[in-house]
């Protein structure tokens, strides 16, 4: 099985950014871990700050890779672009998210993603991404 994280803007500052609500442990850390969960399994990282990138990411795993994990940050909230992309590929998506986007601010509740994915994440940590592969298996 092979299975790629897509993560979206500023979650390359994981570790750095807002511990108080992301926790103090970088992704790539967290992701090693992960990958030696999971030895059986293809695991792949990518991350992005450009929404345009992360775009041309789905268009090119999208046909080929059996599943997608989606952290899209603040682009979940904004990015039409970004559900037409899901809609447009043969891989399944579910979308992450570390936080609970339901406890922050009113914008973070509306997700143009949700109805593309086969299933949302939400406010479990690191942990999301873990569940989401668990998922796929």
């Amino acid at each position: 099985m092979k299975l790629i994280i897509i993560n979206g803007p500023n979650l390359n500052l994981l570790g750095k950014r807002e511990p108080s609500v992301y926790g103090n442990e970088s992704f790539e850390d967290y992701f090693a871990q992960l990958q030696m969960e999971y030895p059986g399994i293809t695991l792949h990282y990518f991350q992005t700050n450009h929404e345009g990138v992360l775009i041309d990411k789905l268009h090119e795993v999208g046909f080929s890779y059996d599943g997608i994990i989606l952290n899209a940050g603040a682009f979940t909230h904004t990015s039409i672009a970004i559900a037409d992309a899901i809609g447009a590929i043969d891989a399944a998506v579910v979308e992450v998210h570390i936080s609970n986007v339901y406890a922050r601010e009113t914008f973070r509740h509306h997700s143009y993603l949700s109805a593309k994915c086969e299933g949302v994440i939400v406010g479990l940590g690191l942990k999301g991404y873990e569940l989401a592969v668990e998922f796929f298996v």
